[in-house]
């Protein structure tokens, strides 16, 4: 299954000779759009082949990842729990990220900060299979071999003609799975939404090569945190260009992606393709916390 591709028509783009592409992965699937269809499919396949009936996951309180695993587990019919960041967070009244996870019939699991950082850790996985079990565990994110094989499947031959492709960065399934099956000549550039000090070398254990690079730049702060300048740049692209950003990934890539742009980072003559991978579905929660601090609210 390939997404579309939209052409981008900015002033910016031609002033500096280059043309850039989106390819609309977030089109997909309205509840597993993009990398998250990506990396959940062959994890559910090899599930459902070790015969198992529940997923367990980890997440925080607005991840994409645990909303689409629980739309995956309603669609495919297993069972889905999640286990969320943040003991504080249980009593109180959901965000629409979780609020839809649980309608979608995940049972939450709210765990302490502390606890959640275990979340690796053998003992921590096996108390919970002990507890919930028998349980398929995915890590947070989804990352794992199987999910880099799915993110593999984004790019074809038809993307080949491409000189740049770039796309969000979280836990770096998606940018290794680009990185393997980008075309020889082709520089892959992932740009992480958080702040990545030891993810560039952890990658290099699965992604060969030096085809690809993290533009570091553009995280805004961290994981999940925007300011005005964000938010006034994802409403102006949508107006302008068409397509809706997410504030957590897209909105950050695109901003970096411009931004390089008018820094001459890219040649002229560059043909720049932008990995959409969806993460919409978190804009009504991100305007509850923007009304909160007074900041412009995204356009929905």
């Amino acid at each position: 299954m390939e997404a579309v591709r939209q052409a981008i028509d900015l002033p910016l783009l031609k002033r500096h000779g280059v043309t850039l592409t989106m390819k609309r992965e977030d089109l997909l699937f309205p509840l597993l759009s993009g990398n998250k269809f990506r990396k959940l499919k062959y994890n559910l396949e090899h599930a459902r082949e070790m015969g198992y009936q529940t997923l367990l996951t980890f997440g925080g309180a607005y991840s994409n990842h645990l909303h689409a695993t629980a739309a995956a587990g309603r669609y495919y019919n297993f069972r889905t729990i999640g286990v969320v960041r943040g003991e504080e967070l249980e009593g109180r009244p959901l965000n629409p990220t979780l609020a839809n996870a649980r309608e979608n019939g995940m049972q939450l699991v709210f765990i302490s900060r502390e606890l959640y950082r275990k979340k690796s850790e053998l003992p921590f996985l096996d108390s919970l299979q002990h507890q919930y079990g028998p349980v398929f565990i995915l890590p947070e994110g989804g990352t794992n071999q199987r999910a880099i094989r799915g993110c593999e499947e984004i790019l074809t031959q038809g993307d080949w003609n491409y000189t740049h492709v770039c796309c969000p960065v979280g836990t770096g399934g998606t940018l290794a799975g680009l990185s393997r099956s980008a075309a020889p000549g082709q520089q892959v550039l992932g740009y992480p939404a958080i702040r990545a000090g030891r993810l560039g070398s952890e990658l290099r254990s699965w992604i060969p090569g030096g085809h690809w690079r993290l533009i570091h730049d553009f995280h805004f702060g961290g994981y999940g945190k925007v300011n005005r300048d964000l938010i006034e740049f994802i409403n102006d692209f949508k107006e302008v260009a068409g397509v809706a950003l997410d504030p957590v990934y897209t909105g950050k890539m695109m901003f970096g992606i411009l931004e390089g742009i008018r820094r001459k980072d890219f040649p002229e003559g560059s043909r720049i393709l932008a990995i959409h991978t969806g993460g919409l579905q978190g804009s009504a929660g991100m305007n509850v916390r923007l009304k909160k601090k007074n900041l412009p609210l995204l356009h929905l």
